[in-house]
């Protein structure tokens, strides 16, 4: 599959590690892609770490990367920041080091409360943060600065599952505030990908992410082809059920399906092909047949997403119900 695109991007958790520890296959898979002299470039809405700390991350892992071939969302509100502030603007942050390392980076001036009297919040991931960071930026939103979120996901992904997110921060500002921050500047913004697809210059560009409501969408915001892997965040039920705009071009397991056709599917596909039938009945998804679980998930796609049915799915026969299984979505 891979052979279609000029290059790769990838987001990073969930999809090449969890937290600090590599997914397994994905050096393999970043180490052949090298090697074949693919182009390949990360885009992350986390903004916990520089670039520099990312690609440093990356290569303690086995995954050789430059700090030219990230894209943190930190570093793109830095920028935004910047292109809108004078030089040496105060910039209120609720967040990481990183954050405030790329605001002082691009010439701007990081504080802490609402008494230095902030021009902006940039509000980032940051596994520090507080209630009294929150109320600092809460104040300075009432007082007038423009508030940044450098992304709004729900969840970070983790080996004991997903942990609160930037998202859920920012959540706790909407609902003090009654209002929603004035820029998110990650995914599923375009952004990040549109900056990574420019950098190729030309040929396709193939994203590979594990969230629907941020890789997928971002990628489909971008015009750009994407590949759902199910190592992370968003599984299959949710995928049945996702919008439009939520819909990959290709789904895989693993990182296996960049290279292996028998491991990675085009969806939708039809309703009936594969080896298997997937049909409508009261209100849910039935599936009967045979064949690769991955084929059954086209078929199921092809059905949920042309009707609106899902995500419950009844098995119909012995193989169906392995199927299913597999595909986590039994019981």
């Amino acid at each position: 599959m891979v052979d279609g695109y000029t290059l790769v991007v990838f987001d990073l958790d969930g999809v090449i590690y969890l937290i600090d520890r590599p997914i397994p296959g994905a050096v393999e898979a970043v180490g052949r892609l090298h090697a074949e002299g693919r182009a390949v470039a990360y885009a992350t809405n986390n903004a916990s770490r520089r670039s520099s700390e990312v690609a440093d991350l990356l290569t303690g892992m086995g995954v050789p990367a430059g700090p030219e071939e990230v894209l943190t969302s930190a570093a793109a509100t830095a920028e935004l920041l910047r292109d809108r502030l004078p030089a040496g603007a105060p910039v209120l942050v609720v967040g990481a080091e990183a954050l405030r390392a790329e605001l002082r980076a691009v010439g701007l001036r990081p504080v802490s409360t609402v008494d230095e009297e902030p021009a902006a919040v940039a509000q980032g991931y940051g596994p520090q943060v507080g209630w009294s960071d929150l109320a600092e930026a809460s104040l300075a939103v009432r007082a007038g600065a423009p508030w940044y979120a450098t992304n709004t996901d729900r969840t970070l992904p983790s080996p004991r599952g997903p942990l609160p997110g930037n998202g859920s921060l920012v959540a706790v500002l909407r609902t003090a505030l009654e209002r929603d921050p004035d820029v998110v500047v990650g995914k599923p913004e375009p952004a990040l990908f549109a900056t990574a697809a420019r950098r190729a210059r030309s040929g396709r560009t193939l994203v590979v992410g594990d969230r629907l409501d941020t890789d997928i969408e971002g990628a489909r915001r971008a015009g750009l082809d994407s590949l759902l892997v199910l190592t992370g965040v968003s599984d299959v039920a949710e995928l049945l059920a996702a919008p439009e705009s939520r819909r990959p071009a290709y789904v895989s397991f693993d990182l296996a399906g960049l290279f292996d056709p028998a491991a990675v599917v085009r969806v939708p596909g039809t309703a009936d092909a594969g080896g298997w039938s997937a049909t409508v009945a009261d209100g849910g998804l039935t599936l009967d047949g045979a064949g690769r679980p991955l084929d059954a998930l086209a078929a199921l796609c092809a059905a949920a997403w042309s009707t609106g049915a899902g995500p419950r799915v009844r098995p119909a026969s012995p193989a169906a119900e392995k199927a299913l299984a597999a595909l986590g979505l039994a019981g």
